[in-house]
Parts: structure tokens; C-alpha cells; sequence
């Protein structure tokens, strides 16, 4: 059966098929915005024509819309189009349809790339969805950036600057006021057209404000003064003679002009204090610029004495008056305190006030109230608003904090970008603090492409005008090499030429100079008078560094305690490495009480801000107890979180937990890995550990050549365990040739450093002749001094030279008191020799029972001799009761660990039956091991089993063999 076609609706007309004809819900294709739909659903396409199509015709809308949209869509009764109106609101405009009325100020919009719709359009809602829009391509975005920090920056320079605006309305006034013009003149709509074609920037003041210009006599030559622009000889002249005529006559402006004359040179000499008796002449009589100007010379001690309270008096009398430039002074002194009590609420209004009749400085200044709330409620918003303004109508603060606004996202969100672009405007205008700001942000790459060299130059153009910071960033250029060579000589010039002028961070730099002798001669006690300097001025580096100058003596006596008071001070204000260093100092009870709670806390203070050393002493503390409770794992966890943070103590201290599974599971592989982690950063005693690691086989095969040059390594940073590990090495030839003549020279050597076991091996050495002469004296010495330094093997081995008289005279009683010693510190030997002496009497009375004790206390830690001599003790019931078979036992340990008197004892025991049944082939067996080791009794007994076959076959030949190597041994003994 043939299905009959479906009939299409009046939607389809505006979609382009792709599709054949038959399929229903073919491939189609909006035709004003070619957005495609795979499948064709009519509802879908009618929504998109209604809603999101940019371009479709009224005609493509369904009736609700079509009502609705009578007089409201893009093309109105009067023939205005989207385009015409974005014309005049751009740029951001440019990136949004207009589906709302033309005239509207905020009308309905709707985003050209996803379509998103906003029922009242504001440009700066506009914005952020642009700069967010995952449809707007990244050149709308940039470029939507771009221009709406052009046309700022357009505005900026498009209008006249305060000081242009205040001479035009001065030059105007003094016009209309020569002419005998009245004010109204100017409220005439002819005369304001004319004006507005003329000079659109400029903001032509209304008759009120003509007249009060009028009165107040801002006349041509006040303006050129206070604004900093010329006139040339032949106008100042011919103004000179009409003023010398009029102030003859009284008359207040040429008075007040005369003063200006004197002030500052014109057509004569300068002379500031007729300049101030002319000022005070016209203000006694009223003139309200002579008022404001005698307020200014007391202000800055122009022909009379400074006086802020005068001052203060006469700018208040002229701002009653109106005078806007007064009334901004006013404000200046009631925030500072300047004549007058301070009051911050009575600035803000005197600032709002000027500011409401143009005044930039005091929009400026409004605008910085709002910003940190002086006077008023902090308002960023309102701040980044007034900076705003003041900014498009050139005022260069007022650009330079805009960039700041900007940069740091006060009042407006962050944008690097045209923060940039507004230092850039203000520092063309010769701006000092945005020149020094446009070349820090070159330097770091803010809101344009790193230009270090850009960044130098811009540092040195403020520098040359006369700023400080920028002396200073200079100087950290040189001495850094940012954008210029490296020359610590030039740094060091360029930081003395700010600190001369007070720059804090400058003097702190001089200062660090002096200390390390960069680019001068190192002189430590200059430097510790310049920390002293700025330190005293509360610059917290310096309070610190001077606390660093008592702690190490540096260009000052070293005074901890001091040390401990500049410490402390730096800490209250919240720097960090004082903290730290305080807490060091209450750690170790160094200038002040120790109090390890105290230092645990101050730790932790820092560590919590990410203090790297402060995390490290954290796990520190849980490590050993110091200040709180020990806690195996919470010092792991810390060593862990500073090791992530590249603490190389901290990393080492890592493997040190996982080699022997302290604080977590035991990982000898981890433990290896962290060690080789740090040894390849210089780390000394992890080049040891290495070393040790491949010396025993942990987390990686034994490899005692690498052992050797990992040791070598360590001892060549001067690592004293390695020097003696190295000494091991050489003596014994382990991973490389025997060298027993080096090996005892590295044993002097750590033992010059103090080393125990080296001093000890020097006693050794010196007594048994290993790389030098026998010397017994000198191995006495070498091992009293290891004793003296507590070493338990030392005092063993000094009681060994007072038995023997070995160095010294023979002293048995001292030998016994000396091995009793070590023995109560453990010392297996000497608890063995211990036995020995009660056995034989040595130095004591004989005891057999202590030395049964003593023996059966050795051999229960595994000494090998103090078995046997117990095997002894127990067959013969010495000190004890006889027991054979316990004897037999003790034999059977100390045989199967090698001993071959004790093999010997065994065969005995089996050719007697003794504590075991009689077994002439076992008691064979066990003659020929201990013979086998060298022990003479076995060999003899060893000969009589093979001359009477016992145990074995009779064997004349071998009898005689071992009768006469036991004949030998005994002759070589």
C-alpha cells in the first residue's frame, strides 16, 4: 500500500530540505541562521524561529509572538534598525539582538551565540555573560574585553583634562565679564548648541556657575598659575600694565593678580612675601581666590611662617564662600588632622560636596573614602563608580586607581587586562605610579605578554623621575639580571638612591649588602645599623633580620637573649619566620625558659600558613614528645606533608618511617626510593643511607661495590659515619681492594671528629697492628679515651688491657670493676668475662655460683663461649647441680653455632655416653669437626680413632697424618 504524503505546515517554508521528499522528518536547515536540526520535528522548528533565530522575519513567528512583537521587534515604525542602535551602544551591545523597543535604555536582549535572553539589558550583566558564554567564540570575548577598555581608555582621552575645563570656564567668565555680559548668557540653547559643536568635551557651566566664577574673579592669569600653563612674554606684559593700572585703583582681581606676579616671576623678581601681603591686601576686602591663596602660603610657608592653623582658618573662610578649590582643601585637613582636630565624616561631606560641582580631585578623593570607608560605609562599588568618572574626564589618579580597581577586583571583577591598559593611559600622561605599575605588569606578565626589557625601561623612565620604588625595582633588576644584565654593583647603586630618599625595602636591600658583600665590601656592622634604622621605622624583615644579626653575631656581639626580644616582635606581627625561629628558641631554652608546649604551639601557628619548616618540626614533635604527647603516626603523617612540599630533612625522615615501619607499614622499597630521591639533591646522610642500604640488602639487592662508593661519596662531604664505614671497607676489603693502611688513616680521621667507633678501631688497630706498628700503649690511650666518651664496647676492652696488662700495668681488680661496669650497661662479653672472673677468682673471689649465673645470663643472649663454659658447669655440677643431659644440650647449641670446642664436648659426650647413649660413629663425626677447625684435642682424638678403628675403619696412615699436624699446631701455639 502506498502511504499518501503528509501534508506540511507553514513552517517548513522558512527550513531548507537536505532529505528526499518522502521522508517525513527529513535533515533540514533554519534559512536566515543555517542552523541545522537532524530530524525534522515541526514544534522544534517553530520554537526556534520564535525564540532563537537571530535573523527570522516577523513573518516566520507564530501569531503569539507576531502580536506581541507589533512594536517591539528589531524594525520599528520608525525605521531603526539593531544595527543603528548597537552604533551607539557599544562594544558590548555588538555581541546581543535587540528585541525590545529602540528607545528603550534597557531593553529585551538576547545573546547572538546560545541565545540566551535577558528581559532588561545592563551592559555590565551583558559583559560577564560574553566573557563566560561557552558559544562566544574567544576572539568576541577578547575582542568585547578589548573595546570596552578601549572606549575607557577613548573616554579618558576624548575628554579635557580638570585643569583645561577649569581655564576654558575661567577664560569664559572673565570674557563675558569684560564684555559686561551677564551670566544668563550662557543658559541661552543657541549658545549651548554652539558650544557642544565647537568643543563637545567640554562641559559648558551654567549661569549660577559663570556668576560665581564671575565674583570670585577666576580670571586668565589665576588659572595659568594654578594650572601650570604659559603665556608668552607679550600677553604677560600687557596684562602686567592693566593690572599695575587697576590695583592702583583697588581693585581686588589685579591685587590678587600682582600677588601671583610675585609669587612666581612674572614680568619680576620673585618676592613671596609682597606676594603674601598682596594676597592679604585683596582678602581683607573680600576676594575669595586671595582668601583660598593666603590659606595656600601658610600651607606651604609662602612669604610668612607655616601655619596649619591659619591655614586651616582661611581655606575654611573661602570654601563658605564657595570656593571649590577651598573646600576640597577643607577636606584634605579634616582627614588628616591638619590644623584641626581629624574628622573623617566632615571630609567625606566637604569631598561630596566639591565633587558635586565637577571637582575631579574631589571625586578622586570620594572615591577613595567609599574604597577603604573613610567618613562614610566602605562601598567598592561606589568607589570603582566615582573613579569611573573622574577617569573619563582625564583625571590621572583617578585612572591610575581604576587600574588598580581592575587588577585587584575592588568594586568589579578582576581584569588584568584593562588594568594594564589604564596604567598604560596614565603613564603616557607621565604618571609616576603607573609607570611604575605598568612595569611591574611587563615584568610579570599582567594583562600582556612578559616584556622584562619593557619592564626595565619603564622602572628607569620613573626612576629618572625621581621615584623610589621604581630606584628599587631597578635595582632588584640589576641584581637579579630582569631585563638587563646582572650587575650587583649597579643594583647596589640603585638601591642607596632609593634609600636615601627613605624607601624602606631599599635600606632593608643596602643592608643585606653589606652583610654578604654584594656590589660593595662586605661590612657587617654597616649592615646592622641599617636593619636598626628601618627596623626602628617597623619594617618587620629588619625586626627579624636584627633578631638573626643577635642570634649569629652579626656586626653586634651575639645576645640571645636580645635575639629572643627582636624574635618575638616580629612574630606579634605575624611573620612567619620569626614565629618559627621563636619557636626554635622556647624549644631549646636559648635566650628565654624552655617551654616545649610553647614551641609546639608557635609550630603549629606556622605550619597551618604552609610553613615548610614549621610542618617538618611538627612531625619533629609528634616524633620524640616534645611539647605534646609522642605520636608515631601523626609524625609520619607531617614528615609526609612537608616531603610533598619538597623538605628534603622531611623526605629523609619519610624513609627513615618506612625502612623500619614506624608511624606505617614497614616499605624498604619506599625507604629506598626516598633516600635516592634526597641523595641525588647533596643530601649527606641519605648518600649514607644509600650506601648502608646496598651495604645489607634494604629495598634493593646488596651490592657492596655501590655500598663502597656511596660510603666514599658521603665521606667526601666529610660524613663521619661513612668515613668509618669506608675504614670497615678498606680494612676487611669489602667492595674494593684491602687497604688496611688506608683504613686505619679514615679511622684517625673521624676520630679527629669526635667519631666513638673510630676511636675505638684506632685502639684496635694500634694494638693488633692493622695499617700501622703495633703501639699497646697508644691502644690503651685510644681506647680510655672511647671509654670516657661512654662507649660500652671501650670499657670492655680497657678492662681486657687491665687483665692482660695490655699498655698499661696489670690491674685485675680494676679489669673486674671495668667489666662489671659494661655488664650492667648489657654488654654480653663482659657479663661473660664476668663469669670468667668469679670461675678463676680474677680480681675477685672465686665464686662459681655467680659464675654459673653469669654464664647462664650470657648464653641466654646467644654468647657462644658462655654455652659452653655453662655445658661445663652443668657436667660437672659446678655452682650448680650435675645434670649431663642439660650439659649434652648446651654442647648441641653451641656446636650447631660453629663453636668447635663445643663439637669436640659433643664427641666426647658420645664416645662416654654422657647425657646421651654411647655412639662411637657420632663421637667420630664430631672429633672430625672440631679437627677440621683447628682444635688440637679433637686431632689427637681423631688420630686415636684411626689407629684403634674406633668410629671408623683402622687407618694407620691417617692416624699418624693427624698425631703429627696436632704435634705441629701445638709447637707453632
Amino acid at each position: 500500500m502506498i502511504r499518501k504524503e503528509r501534508k506540511k505546515g507553514p513552517v517548513w517554508e522558512h527550513f531548507n530540505s537536505g532529505n528526499k521528499n518522502d521522508d517525513s522528518h527529513p535533515h533540514v536547515q533554519c534559512k536566515y541562521c543555517s542552523k541545522a536540526f537532524q530530524r525534522a520535528v515541526p514544534e522544534r522548528m517553530q520554537t526556534h524561529l520564535d525564540k532563537k533565530c537571530p535573523k527570522a522575519p516577523i513573518n516566520s513567528k507564530s501569531q503569539s509572538v507576531q502580536k506581541n512583537a507589533t512594536s517591539i521587534y528589531i524594525i520599528d515604525h520608525i525605521g531603526h534598525t539593531n544595527e543603528e542602535m548597537l552604533r551607539k551602544k557599544k562594544p558590548v551591545w555588538e555581541n546581543f539582538n535587540v528585541i525590545g523597543k529602540y528607545d528603550d535604555s534597557h531593553p529585551h536582549v538576547q545573546c547572538k551565540y546560545c541565545y540566551k535572553e535577558f528581559k532588561r539589558a545592563v551592559p555590565q550583566r551583558m559583559q560577564v555573560h560574553i566573557e563566560n558564554c561557552l558559544e562566544a567564540s574567544n576572539n568576541a570575548k577578547l575582542q568585547s574585553k578589548i573595546q570596552n577598555t578601549t572606549s575607557t581608555i577613548d573616554n579618558i582621552n576624548d575628554h579635557m583634562s580638570e585643569d583645561e575645563q577649569k581655564f576654558l570656564e575661567s577664560l569664559l567668565a572673565k570674557a563675558l565679564s569684560s564684555a559686561e555680559i551677564p551670566s544668563s548668557f550662557v543658559d541661552n540653547p543657541l549658545v549651548i548648541q554652539f558650544f557642544k559643536r565647537l568643543q563637545p568635551s567640554f562641559k559648558l557651566p551654567n549661569g549660577e556657575q559663570i556668576k560665581m566664577q564671575m565674583n570670585d574673579n577666576s580670571d586668565q592669569l589665576r588659572s595659568l598659575n594654578n594650572n601650570n600653563n604659559t603665556c608668552n612674554d607679550e600677553n604677560c606684559y600687557q596684562l602686567w600694565i592693566r593690572d599695575e593700572k587697576n590695583a592702583n585703583k583697588g581693585d581686588n582681581i589685579s591685587i590678587n593678580d600682582f600677588g601671583n606676579f610675585y609669587q612666581n616671576e612674572i614680568e619680576t623678581e620673585n618676592n613671596e612675601t609682597k606676594a603674601f601681603e598682596l594676597y592679604k591686601e585683596a582678602a581683607e576686602k573680600g576676594h575669595i581666590n586671595s582668601i583660598s591663596q593666603l590659606g595656600y602660603c601658610y600651607d606651604y610657608g609662602i612669604g610668612t611662617e607655616k601655619n596649619e592653623t591659619k591655614a586651616f582658618e582661611f581655606y575654611k573662610m573661602a570654601a563658605q564662600k564657595g570656593h571649590i578649590k577651598s573646600i576640597f582643601n577643607l577636606g584634605i585637613y579634616y582627614q588628616h588632622g591638619i590644623g584641626t582636630e581629624r574628622n573623617e565624616i566632615k571630609a567625606f561631606e566637604l569631598y561630596k560636596e566639591a565633587a558635586k560641582r565637577g571637582h575631579l580631585d574631589s571625586i578622586h578623593n570620594l572615591g577613595y573614602c567609599y574604597q577603604h570607608g573613610i567618613g562614610t560605609e566602605k562601598d567598592e562599588i561606589k568607589a570603582l563608580e566615582l573613579y569611573r568618572e573622574a577617569a573619563s574626564k582625564g583625571h590621572v589618579n583617578s585612572i591610575f586607581n581604576l587600574g588598580s580597581c581592575y587588577e585587584n577586583g575592588i568594586g568589579t571583577e578582576k581584569d588584568i587586562i584593562n588594568a594594564f591598559e589604564l596604567y598604560k593611559a596614565a603613564a603616557e600622561k607621565e604618571h609616576i605610579a603607573s609607570m611604575f605599575n605598568l612595569g611591574y605588569c611587563y615584568q610579570h606578565g599582567i594583562g600582556t605578554e612578559k616584556n622584562e626589557i619593557k619592564a626595565f625601561e619603564l622602572y628607569k623612565e620613573a626612576a629618572e623621575k625621581g621615584d623610589p620604588s621604581s630606584s628599587h625595582n631597578l635595582g632588584c633588576c640589576y641584581y637579579y639580571g630582569i631585563g638587563i644584565e646582572k650587575n650587583v654593583i649597579k643594583a647596589f647603586e640603585f638601591y642607596n638612591e632609593a634609600a636615601k630618599k627613605g624607601h624602606i625595602d631599599s635600606i632593608y636591600n643596602i643592608g643585606w649588602c653589606y652583610q654578604n658583600g654584594i656590589g660593595t665590601e662586605k661590612n657587617e656592622t654597616k649592615a646592622f645599623e641599617l636593619y636598626k634604622e628601618v627596623a626602628e621605622r617597623g619594617h618587620i624583615n629588619s625586626i627579624f633580620i636584627l633578631g638573626y644579626c643577635y642570634d649569629h653575631g652579626i656586626g653586634t656581639e651575639k645576645n640571645e637573649i636580645k635575639a629572643f626580644g627582636f624574635y618575638n616582635e616580629a612574630a606579634k606581627r605575624g611573620h612567619i619566620d620569626s614565629i618559627y625561629n621563636l619557636g626554635w628558641y622556647y624549644e631549646n631554652g636559648t635566650g628565654t625558659e624552655k617551654d616545649e608546649i610553647k614551641a609546639f604551639e608557635l609550630y603549629k601557628v606556622v605550619a597551618e600558613r604552609g610553613h615548610i619548616n614549621s610542618i617538618f618540626k611538627l612531625g619533629y614533635c609528634y616524633d620524640h614528645g616534645i611539647g605534646t604527647e609522642k605520636n608515631k603516626t601523626k609524625a609520619f603523617e607531617f614528615y609526609k606533608m612537608a616531603a610533598n612540599k619538597g623538605h628534603i630533612n622531611s623526605i629523609f625522615n619519610l624513609g627513615i618511617f618506612y625502612q623500619h615501619g614506624i608511624g606505617t607499614e614497614k616499605n624498604e622499597i619506599k625507604a629506598f626510593e626516598l633516600y635516592k630521591v634526597v641523595a641525588e639533591r647533596g643530601h649527606i646522610n641519605s648518600i649514607f643511607k644509600l650506601g648502608y642500604c646496598y651495604d645489607h640488602g634494604i629495598g634493593t639487592e646488596k651490592n657492596k661495590t655501590k655500598a663502597f662508593e656511596f660510603y666514599k661519596m658521603a665521606a667526601n662531604k666529610g660524613h663521619v659515619s661513612s668515613i668509618f664505614n669506608l675504614g670497615i671497607f678498606y680494612q676487611q676489603g669489602i667492595g674494593t681492594e684491602k687497604n688496611e693502611i688506608k683504613a686505619f688513616e679514615l679511622y684517625k680521621e673521624a676520630a679527629k671528629k669526635g667519631h666513638i667507633n673510630s676511636i675505638f678501631n684506632l685502639g684496635s688497630c694500634y694494638e693488633n697492628g692493622i695499617g700501622t706498628e703495633k703501639n699497646e700503649n697508644k691502644a690503651f690511650i685510644f681506647y680510655k679515651e672511647s671509654f670516657e666518651k661512654g662507649d660500652i664496647i671501650s670499657i670492655y676492652q680497657l678492662g681486657n688491657c687491665y687483665q692482660h696488662g695490655i699498655g698499661t700495668k696489670k690491674n685485675e681488680i680494676k679489669a673486674f670493676e671495668l667489666y662489671k661496669e659494661a655488664a650492667n650497661k648489657g654488654h654480653i662479653n663482659s657479663i661473660f668475662c664476668l663469669g670468667n672472673c668469679y670461675g678463676k677468682g680474677i680480681g675477685t673471689e672465686k665464686n662459681d655460683t655467680k659464675a654459673f649465673e653469669f654464664y647462664k645470663m650470657a648464653a641466654q643472649k646467644g654468647h657462644i663461649k658462655s654455652i659452653f663454659n655453662l655445658g661445663i658447669y652443668y657436667q660437672h655440677g659446678i655452682g650448680t647441680e650435675k645434670n649431663e643431659i642439660k650439659a649434652f644440650e648446651l654442647y648441641k647449641e653451641a656446636a650447631e653455632k660453629g663453636d668447635p670446642s663445643s663439637s669436640h664436648k659433643l664427641g666426647c659426650c658420645y664416645y662416654y655416653g654422657i647425657g646421651a647413649e654411647k655412639n662411637v660413629i657420632k663421637a667420630f663425626e664430631f672429633y672430625k669437626e672440631a679437627a677440621e677447625k683447628g682444635l688440637v684435642d679433637s686431632m689427637y682424638k681423631l688420630g686415636y680413632c684411626y689407629r684403634y678403628g674406633i668410629g671408623t675403619e683402622i687407618n694407620v696412615y691417617k692416624s699418624f697424618e693427624y698425631y703429627n699436624k696436632a704435634e705441629k699446631t701445638v709447637h707453632n701455639i
